[in-house]
C-alpha cells in the first residue's frame, strides 16, 4: 500500500486519548500515519478539586478542550474534532444523530484503521460504553451506500476495528498510580473490567514512547495533579507506557489467532 495510512481514535472525553492510547498515537504519528482524535464531549462534568471549586460547565469545557489540543500537540495528533455533546449524557444522546456525525468524519477522513473503547467501557462509564456503540455501528453505516445521512462524502468502508483491551497487569499499575476507579449507576457498583490475556488480539510496543505519553497525559492538568504524576518513578512511568493491547473487533485484511504487532497488519 502506497497511500498514507491513516488512524481514527474515537472516544467520549478529553483524556481518553492520552489515557487509553498516547503511546500508540506517538508512535504512529512518528511513522508517518496520519492521526486523528474525536472526542464526543468536552468533559465538562469531570472537575476533581472541592465541589466549591467548580468552575462549571462551560469554564471546565474550555480547559479541557484547550487541555486536548495540548496533549494532542505533544502526540502528533492531526486533527482533533469534537462532537459538542455534553459529558455524562452521551448514552441519553440521540443515536441516529451522533451516528451521522461519526459517519460523516469517517468518510471526510477515510481511515483504515478506528479505535475505541471496549464494550465494556473500560470501567462501565455509560459514556465509554455508548461511544463504542455509536462508532461500531458507525463503522457499518460509512460503508451502506443507502445510509439516509452524511451523504456530503462517498461511502467508506474501514479496514479494521480495535477496541481498548486492557489487562489486569495493566490495572493493577492503574490502580498503583491513581487508586481503584469505582462508579455507581443505577444502584450498581462499577469497577474496571480487565480482559483477560488470551482474548487480546493485539500487542503494541510503546517503550520508546512513554516520555511522550506521560507528557500527553500530564496535559490534562484537570485530571492528573502534578505532585502525584511527579511522585512517580522514571521506571514507574515506563512500565505503565511500554505496551498497549487491543482486540481486534473487525478486519477485512486479516485474522487468526497470531498476536499481532500492529494495527495496521494486512495492510501494510
Amino acid at each position: 500500500m502506497t497511500e498514507t495510512l491513516k488512524l481514527m481514535c474515537i472516544f467520549a472525553h478529553p483524556d481518553d486519548e492520552s489515557m487509553g492510547t498516547g503511546g500508540m498515537l506517538a508512535k504512529y504519528a512518528a511513522e508517518g500515519v496520519e492521526t486523528y482524535v474525536i472526542s464526543a464531549t468536552r468533559g465538562e462534568r469531570g472537575w476533581q478539586g472541592a465541589p466549591e471549586d467548580n468552575p462549571g460547565l462551560q469554564a471546565l469545557g474550555q480547559q479541557r478542550e484547550g487541555e486536548l489540543h495540548a496533549a494532542a500537540a505533544l502526540l502528533g495528533v492531526h486533527e482533533v474534532i469534537i462532537l459538542d455533546y455534553i459529558d455524562g449524557d452521551l448514552d441519553q444522546a440521540n443515536p441516529v444523530e451522533v451516528t451521522s456525525k461519526l459517519v460523516s468524519h469517517i468518510r471526510r477522513v477515510r481511515p483504515h484503521v478506528i479505535v475505541t473503547f471496549d464494550p465494556f467501557g473500560a470501567y462501565g462509564h455509560p459514556d465509554h460504553i455508548a461511544i463504542c456503540q455509536l462508532t461500531s455501528a458507525a463503522v457499518v453505516a460509512a460503508a451502506d451506500a443507502d445510509y439516509p445521512a452524511a451523504q456530503t462524502w462517498p461511502p467508506h468502508r474501514v479496514a479494521k476495528l480495535y477496541y481498548l483491551a486492557e489487562t489486569a497487569s495493566l490495572y493493577d499499575l492503574y490502580f498503583a498510580a491513581f487508586g481503584e476507579i469505582v462508579m455507581e449507576f443505577d444502584g450498581v457498583e462499577r469497577r474496571g473490567a480487565p480482559w483477560v490475556d488470551w482474548a487480546v488480539t493485539t500487542r503494541l510496543d510503546t517503550s520508546m514512547y512513554w516520555r511522550q505519553a506521560s507528557a500527553a497525559i500530564a496535559a490534562h492538568q484537570s485530571q492528573v495533579p502534578d505532585d502525584l504524576w511527579q511522585s512517580l518513578s522514571e521506571s514507574f512511568h515506563q512500565q505503565l507506557w511500554r505496551e498497549q493491547t487491543f482486540y481486534r473487533a473487525l478486519s477485512f485484511v486479516n485474522g487468526g489467532r497470531a498476536i499481532e504487532d500492529d494495527l495496521f497488519a494486512g495492510l501494510r
